[in-house]
């Protein structure tokens, strides 16, 4: 019943029957049909830094959410947030669009992917960074664009991030976001440490090193997919996601940062960490 409703939309919105934007917001993304945890990520428009992480969890993807833990702060790109693949027919006129290179953090829904750290973990297909052995490719004229790969396999000539020299990188969880190489549409976007909660990133999403370590426990034992979204733009998922409505009155908890300073130190020279 559910494929044949999806089939239906899909239809109607080749057909000119219905707005292409208005047919993409009528079903949930795909990969929610999946998980049984989630990590929601909300700003209170797309132009904001400043962020708040709230979690969930269900039994199955046939069961309703239920929330976990409390509201926490965390930041996004140094310019806000922008519509990321694939959903860009839900943004409006005037509403960003993501580019590479353009500070900003994909909205969207997507999968949690491995995690990745300066220490070795048990956890099941984590990186554990070495010098020149983890390398995202931003080059968009690399049949790596968006990959993670060893700096020798992506070439010299090939722009990007050498993950191991980024100390707010010592711990961080991969998002798995599609990069398309025509459209330059992002690529390599990680949840990791922040610098500090009025220090915007380059596009990702960061926390205090705590939760960081506590999101990678959690997010590994099940399914788990991340919301990145904007207060007022949550609604065009038509109820998909367990937030609806702006939630901005609400004041993050506050979380104390790390006491480690070896993140911190690394902060300037980062592009994960941008003055705002």
């Amino acid at each position: 019943m559910r494929r044949i409703a999806y089939r239906t939309v899909l239809i109607a919105a080749f057909a000119g029957l219905l707005p292409a934007q208005e047919a993409a917001a009528r079903y949930c993304p795909r990969v929610l049909y999946r998980a049984t945890r989630l990590v929601v990520v909300s700003v209170p428009n797309m132009q904001s830094t400043a962020a708040s992480v709230r979690t969930f969890e269900r039994a199955s993807p046939a069961t309703p959410w239920e929330r976990r833990g409390e509201r926490e702060p965390a930041v996004v790109g140094v310019r806000g947030i922008a519509w990321g693949n694939p959903y860009v027919s839900l943004a409006k006129k005037g509403e960003p669009l993501k580019r590479e290179g353009d500070q900003r953090t994909p909205a969207g829904v997507y999968r949690v992917g491995p995690t990745f750290g300066s220490d070795a973990s048990k956890l099941p297909g984590h990186l554990l960074l070495m010098p020149a052995q983890q390398f995202c490719v931003e080059d968009a004229r690399s049949r790596f664009y968006g990959k993670i790969v060893p700096q020798s396999v992506a070439g010299e000539k090939a722009s990007g991030e050498d993950m191991a020299k980024f100390p707010l990188y010592k711990r961080g969880i991969v998002i798995d976001y599609p990069p398309r190489p025509r459209t330059q549409a992002g690529s390599c976007i990680f949840l990791h440490i922040w610098g500090g909660p009025a220090v915007g990133t380059d596009a990702r999403i960061a926390l205090p090193e705590d939760r960081v370590a506590y999101l990678q426990e959690w997010a590994e034992k099940r399914f788990t997919a991340i919301a990145i979204v904007s207060e007022d733009t949550v609604d065009r998922y038509k109820g998909c996601l367990p937030v609806s409505g702006a939630v901005s009155g609400e004041t993050p908890d506050p979380v104390p940062l790390p006491e480690r300073k070896d993140a911190a130190k690394g902060t300037n020279r980062t592009r994960a960490s941008l003055a705002p």
